[in-house]
């Protein structure tokens, strides 16, 4: 043979083991490549895309804990709350030490109004990941929505420890010190979150803030899903009235409460978190007498 065809033989005999592979061999794509393409997706807003190219992934992969975490994640960007959470369950099920999942489906809980269920997750959040103020923060308005507010005021204050710009935390902490009474150190609070969400050269913490009712959101809209279903829904009033005194739209939150009283007379919850928001406000004659009703109902 001339050395002139030499050299294409000898690359023919090289290529030759994988050009007798099985075609599949060729181009196959792994678990890992599905996620890549499924994080793009998320980029581009294509969340039936990115949700395919994941659950490719764990088809490929049943034990890919980022696979089912990340189409939790956007499982909760459609508002499918019980799917992200089997996804997150299941992301922590394969990888126990994932805070960010546990952070994740408390987020999702407080959305359904699972106030129990977000404090255990966050608490766990908080055991793997100490430093961790979101977790403290949210963790603080979780026990908001259970009227715990010595609880709220000690995680919103660690919150403020671990990151003393948080102005989320001084929201939480501020609503919380006013329903407590302490209506100077309530105020303070409030002004000095209103400072941090309005500083032009903070954006992070704008964000941060925002993101920290985010739970609260969620439950808002969810409530107001309940309540286009069935507008006679009281209870669906009731969470939605709580969610909006939590995050400080006080007006809205007793016009809800207002209206599951109406819808349920009989029902004790609506006057006492109603009570409990005319004392952020300053109507503590009200407030007694929401009280008085929630106690006569609900003895």
């Amino acid at each position: 043979m001339s050395a002139k065809h030499r050299p294409t033989l000898l690359i023919l005999l090289a290529l030759l083991p994988a050009l007798t592979l099985p075609a599949v061999a060729f181009g196959q794509q792994t678990a890992e490549d599905f996620v890549t393409r499924g994080k793009a997706e998320m980029s581009k807003g294509n969340w039936d895309g990115a949700i395919a190219d994941y659950s490719k992934a764990i088809e490929l992969n049943p034990k890919f804990s980022l696979a089912y975490h990340n189409r939790g994640g956007v499982k909760e960007i459609k508002s499918d709350w019980d799917g992200a959470i089997a996804d997150y369950t299941k992301a922590i099920e394969l990888n126990p030490k994932d805070a960010d999942a546990y952070n994740t489906r408390g987020n999702v809980e407080m959305t359904k109004a699972d106030w129990d269920g977000a404090i255990a997750d966050y608490s766990k959040t908080i055991e793997l990941n100490p430093n961790s103020a979101d977790a403290y923060n949210t963790r603080g308005w979780a026990k908001v929505a259970k009227m715990d507010w010595d609880g709220a005021i000690a995680d919103s204050s660690k919150a403020i420890e671990l990151n003393p710009k948080f102005a989320g935390a001084y929201l939480n902490r501020g609503n919380a010190k006013k329903v407590k009474g302490d209506l100077a150190g309530g105020d303070e609070d409030l002004a000095q979150a209103a400072k941090l969400m309005q500083t032009a050269e903070e954006p992070i913490n704008r964000g941060n803030a925002k993101r920290d009712m985010s739970g609260l959101d969620g439950t808002i809209a969810e409530s107001s899903k309940a309540i286009e279903r069935n507008p006679k829904d009281a209870v669906a009033y009731t969470n939605r009235g709580k969610a909006k005194g939590a995050r400080g739209d006080l007006d809205s939150a007793i016009a809800d409460l207002t209206k599951a009283i109406e819808l349920a007379p009989k029902l004790a919850d609506p006057y006492f978190y109603r009570g409990l928001v005319k004392m952020v406000k300053g109507d503590q004659d009200g407030a007694i007498a929401d009280f008085t009703n929630a106690i006569e109902l609900n003895p």
